[in-house]
């Protein structure tokens, strides 16, 4: 798993090159609305890219997780299907059920039924490499949203040099992501990690507690602000030392979210003293996020190795899966 984050770089600039290539054809249909379907770490970049395009977009980006797509999916519809390895069966359910409805069915995956019913029904389609991961594809797979959205219109097409930008600020600031979450790791080792960020970056935060989940067999949990402000922050009067606080941060987040952090901060640390900010560095939002990614998944694998942890096992989702190809 190191190795694949230590990859990280490379895969955003293959995935350049593979969605420059892509081969995907016009349509003339008008399209109204987007849905990104897709699962875990096929399905985080359509959460990530959904926000980073949303100010934007020309049309509402939604995300979906389920067996089934919304009743408004209709031929003026865009539904981008994300699964990695290609057989994900809730996804491939959505995917059918999509095409049924007539929309406009667009693929990223690395093969698998998706690119079969694909190649079937003459659906666009972008393949990227497997075999990995797919939590540690999501350069490749989150590249290739920002190029189907540009395709149909939907965002321009300057995400390609930001992207390049970004690869450029991580590698070089490697060292000092990798020096600064392996301390960060040793801080929040052996207590449950809450992960706080603004509302429009919610999905970098769900990327680290998933990472953190999968690779350093760890529970945690996540939520925003200022939505925590007006719930979970009152459930802080049981807060302790077994609780660490990640503040994942924009210089550039609303002002009065600042405020808020900033006083969130001082209520946080009456229960414990284990309270981290984490800044972003970039010029741009997806620079920042692509930022944020590549520190929480390096966090992520030092907790594992704190936590004595087989990164790459996923032990208990196979048997799941086992589980539910008996019926």
């Amino acid at each position: 798993m190191n190795t694949l984050i230590s990859n990280f770089t490379q895969h955003l600039t293959d995935a350049l090159e593979i969605g420059k290539k892509a081969e995907l054809q016009p349509t003339s249909r008008q399209i109204n609305n987007v849905l990104i379907s897709g699962l875990g770490g096929s399905g985080i970049g359509g959460t990530i890219v959904s926000q980073l395009t949303e100010q934007e977009a020309s049309v509402p980006i939604n995300v979906n997780k389920d067996y089934f797509v919304p009743a408004y999916v209709n031929e003026n519809s865009l539904v981008i299907i994300s699964s990695y390895s290609g057989n994900t069966e809730e996804t491939l359910s959505a995917m059918k059920q999509a095409h049924d409805q007539k929309a406009e069915v667009v693929c990223v995956t690395s093969g698998g039924e998706v690119l079969k019913m694909a190649e079937e029904h003459s659906l666009n389609h972008i393949v990227i490499p497997g075999g990995m991961p797919p939590r540690a594809c999501l350069g490749y797979s989150l590249t290739q949203l920002f190029f189907v959205l540009s395709h149909y219109g939907i965002i321009g097409d300057s995400f390609a040099d930001q992207i390049a930008n970004a690869i450029t600020l991580l590698d070089n600031e490697e060292a000092s992501i990798q020096h600064a979450s392996k301390e960060l790791a040793k801080t929040i080792h052996n207590t449950t990690p809450i992960i706080y960020t603004a509302a429009n970056f919610e999905g970098v935060g769900i990327r680290l507690r998933q990472q953190l989940n999968e690779n350093a067999k760890q529970l945690c949990w996540h939520h925003v602000f200022p939505e925590m402000n007006h719930n979970e922050l009152v459930g802080w009067k049981s807060g302790s030392e077994a609780l660490s606080v990640i503040l994942l941060r924009n210089s550039t987040d609303y002002e009065r979210t600042q405020t808020r952090f900033e006083t969130c901060k001082e209520i946080f640390g009456k229960y414990t003293s284990n309270v981290t900010e984490v800044y972003s560095k970039g010029d741009t939002e997806i620079e920042k996020a692509l930022y944020l990614i590549h520190y929480g998944d390096w966090l992520s694998w030092y907790l594992s190795e704190l936590n004595e942890a087989d990164s790459m096992e996923v032990d208990v989702i196979d048997y799941l899966k086992s589980e539910l190809s008996k019926t």
